[in-house]
């Protein structure tokens, strides 16, 4: 009976709690979903306010749970780069707004998606409006897109990023060995270095050759921005981060890399007197995420009856699932191309890969539906971030290929990773495995076993003839022959610059560029955007999220994020199949 009560007291109070947590959760589900049906009033002589204090997606999730907390139940956020630019873009020929503040200290996105939104700030220069930049601590990435503005300022206890990028690869082989796992990998391609941080304990000259050319490429692009916003030279800004001579906020201002030391207070005061407020009035500031709310211009036509410029997101890994908001799966982008390749209101099609790579398999169906809306309909592919190996290979088709200067794209290459720890199992652990096949090769790919000399050119020919599919794909999209390709290719990663000129990309230029190009190449003037594929509504996406598949602890491994290299752990162990992924998660600071 004792035993009776305590696990029935036990279980009440698991109820108990989860009846807790999703109440909680619905109020905040409700408030989510309030917030985004409010419509904001711009006043006039306003300010927008421009933070970036979140993370940046090409396209952000509706579902407000999507990214939850498990330390208190709120939702993470992230920021839609679609959206910031076409705030901005707004923001531009809005009478109301007179101009935009930057308040920025550190930027969660890659250096190809800040880029886009620098280069849509300097457009709206051209409207004759200012931009004010401030900042208690300007991280590298926040500085490169403040020096955009007329004035930067900053906090005079605060400092300035400008050290120069870095990029660091970890080598588990010793790890492995002392655990005893024997990776068992397949390649093709000499830079496809995926597989090296697990047969070496340092870096090949091939990999660091391709790592020193695509980080001198993206830093060059940094240097060249901010040393021509700022009048400054090339030489002098690396000589400034090669001899640190950034030590206190006087050295930021005597070097020009800042206008002044203000506080929060005294860039208000300028931007009362920029915007025209009138003595002793308040600064009417709108933040960019309530001016996403508030009521744009209509247009003549019906939407409906428009013609359509298709956007279809192709963001994170490829997998061999249906797909998700951040990953590509085998339903997912491919639908989305199939419905845009049917729906004759859809001029041409832009699609935006973001992408590192992953299932080859997939990354082929993917292929396929380019290839189809190609015969129908212009496609201009628009490169974000990262668009490498499996993410280049769904790109390589369109008629057009528009990249950012700080784009990582390329990884042409295959590779196969199998792990096997007969020792780690039979020696260490002491666990004993018997097998059983109905074919002498059954168990192939076993982690019981190694691969035989057989098995491993089985495999080898496989890997062998993708990658000859995937050059030859390439150079049919390119114009280029198979030997042209495979000599840019070997898994060797570009930065965008260096891919334009070695002919793997047509156009420097952001989303909208790529938007502009497909609505030429359709000639069509009059149009709206679709974007695809369509997100489900949040309420029904939260509720499949929190039904029976899901726990905690998914939600806890989901969403703490502790670092980029549990993700890429995680990754790993659910590859299926043979892999085009760039070299490793390029984390660069």
């Amino acid at each position: 009976m004792k035993s009776f009560l305590k696990y029935f007291l036990a279980s009440f109070l698991a109820f108990l709690i989860a009846t807790i947590i999703g109440v909680f959760i619905l109020i905040g589900t409700v408030s989510s979903l309030v917030d985004t049906e409010k419509v904001v009033k711009v006043k006039p002589n306003s300010v927008l306010k421009i933070t970036l204090d979140k993370p940046i997606m090409d396209r952000a999730p509706k579902n407000p749970f999507a990214k939850l907390s498990p330390m208190n139940f709120e939702p993470q956020s992230s920021s839609s780069l679609s959206q910031i630019l076409d705030n901005i873009d707004r923001a531009k020929n809005d009478s109301k707004i007179k101009g935009i503040f930057l308040y920025l200290d550190n930027i969660t996105a890659g250096s190809a998606t800040v880029t886009e939104v620098r280069n849509a700030l300097a457009s709206f220069k051209d409207s004759g409006k200012f931009i004010i930049s401030y900042g208690n601590y300007y991280s590298q990435k926040a500085f490169y897109l403040a020096t955009v503005a007329d004035k930067v300022y900053v906090n005079p206890e605060g400092m300035v990023g400008m050290q120069g990028l870095t990029s660091q690869v970890m080598f588990f082989k010793k790890t492995l060995e002392k655990i005893g796992v024997e990776p068992q990998v397949i390649r093709h391609g000499k830079y496809k270095s995926a597989v090296e941080p697990f047969l070496d304990n340092k870096m090949s000259e091939a990999n660091r050759e391709q790592i020193a050319a695509y980080m001198g490429s993206l830093w060059n692009e940094i240097l060249m921005k901010v040393g021509s916003s700022r009048n400054l030279k090339v030489d002098e800004l690396q000589r400034i981060a090669d001899e640190m001579l950034l030590t206190n906020v006087d050295d930021v201002v005597e070097y020009n890399l800042a206008d002044g030391a203000r506080y929060y207070d005294q860039v208000m005061d300028e931007l009362k007197t920029k915007a025209g407020t009138g003595e002793g009035e308040k600064l009417a500031m709108v933040t960019l995420g309530d001016y996403t709310h508030a009521p744009k211009p209509q247009k003549d036509k019906l939407i409906s009856k428009m013609d359509k410029i298709a956007v279809v997101y192709a963001q994170g890994q490829i997998g061999a699932g249906k797909g998700s908001v951040d990953e590509i799966g085998t339903e997912n982008v491919a639908k989305a191309l199939r419905k845009v390749r049917e729906d004759d209101k859809v001029k041409a099609v832009v699609l935006r890969v973001n992408s590192p790579g992953g299932s080859a398999l997939t990354s082929e169906v993917i292929f396929r539906e380019v290839q189809l809306v190609k015969e129908k309909k212009p496609v201009i592919v628009s490169m974000g971030d990262v668009a490498a190996s499996g993410g280049y290979y769904i790109s390589c088709m369109a008629d057009t290929i528009v990249a950012s200067p700080n784009t990582i794209t390329g990884s042409i290459g295959v590779f196969g990773l199998l792990f096997q720890a007969r020792e780690l199992i039979e020696e260490k652990i002491g666990i004993n495995v018997e097998t059983v096949n109905t074919a002498k090769h059954a168990d192939m790919g076993s982690p019981f076993r190694p691969l035989d000399r057989k098995e491993r050119a089985a495999i080898k020919k496989s890997i062998e003839d993708i990658y000859q599919t995937f050059i030859g794909h390439v150079a049919n999209g390119r114009g280029m022959t198979k030997e042209e390709v495979d000599k840019v290719a070997q898994g060797r990663v570009w930065s965008g610059r260096d891919a334009l000129e070695i002919g793997l990309v047509d156009v420097l230029g952001g989303l909208n560029d790529a938007i502009e190009i497909a609505a030429e190449r359709a000639g069509v003037e009059d149009y709206v955007i679709k974007d695809l594929p369509k997100q489900k509504d949040p309420i029904q996406q939260m509720l499949e999220e929190f039904g029976a598949n899901a726990s905690m602890q998914e939600i806890f491994l989901e969403n703490t994020r502790l670092n980029p290299y549990l993700e890429h752990l995680k990754s790993l162990s659910q590859m299926k199949g043979v892999q085009m992924r760039l070299p490793y998660d390029i984390i660069i600071e």
